[in-house]
């Protein structure tokens, strides 16, 4: 392999080992605790400012559950016969199903909330780069974008730079929601290929109630 293919390949494993840690659920504090490697140290990797040795490599692939080749984005093609994707389960009750491999690049998951009890309290916001795009198939989705409060129903859309503070919740107790994300790094944000005259609106949105 030439020297500028092995820089190309380091250079991608920032945005692959993001994408891994974003579909693992894990925050940079929590991969820190979990592997002795500090969140300076892990931000700068994801962001490509820092090369990832393999002893490193090693210890984050085996966190998020990913071989190295995935890594590295020199993975086989997957077999013709499909494989089954389990939901995974948060703390919250939130289940995602992942959509993609996650293995770099734009990814995409579905998102299903539980409908609460309680009047829920603020979503939690967190803020990190890339940029996401959000549609909602069921249900009701409080989003709390920097200090927006916006309600999204059916067929509504938010896309959004995630360096602005962000957060979610469901706040109907008469049932779940349901939602779509797709998620990529800063820059690669989706773009219509039809002429903005006719292009569809992104949906209502509407104040917190």
């Amino acid at each position: 392999m030439a020297v500028d293919d092995v820089d190309a390949t380091l250079a991608a494993m920032g945005p692959r080992l993001r994408a891994a840690r974003e579909h693992h659920g894990a925050s940079l504090a929590g991969v820190s605790c979990a592997t002795g490697i500090s969140p300076s140290t892990l931000s700068r990797i994801e962001t490509g400012r820092r090369k990832p040795t393999l002893e490193v490599l090693l210890q984050l692939s085996k966190e998020y559950g990913v071989f190295l080749d995935e890594v590295a984005g020199t993975a086989p093609a997957l077999a013709a016969k499909p494989r089954a994707t389990a939901p995974l389960s948060f703390g919250d009750d939130k289940a995602v199903l992942p959509l993609t491999r996650y293995v770099g690049g734009l990814h995409a998951h579905k998102h299903v909330l539980p409908a609460l009890e309680d009047p829920p309290a603020r979503p939690r916001q967190v803020s990190h780069d890339g940029y996401e795009w959000l549609c909602v198939l069921y249900g009701r989705l409080w989003l709390a974008l920097g200090d927006q409060d916006l309600i999204l129903t059916p067929g509504d859309v938010a896309e959004f730079d995630t360096r602005t503070p962000h957060g979610v919740t469901n706040p109907s107790p008469s049932g779940p929601v349901e939602y779509l994300v797709m998620f990529g790094p800063q820059g690669e944000r989706q773009r219509p290929r039809t002429p903005a005259a006719t292009a569809r609106g992104t949906g209502g949105r509407k104040a917190a109630e």
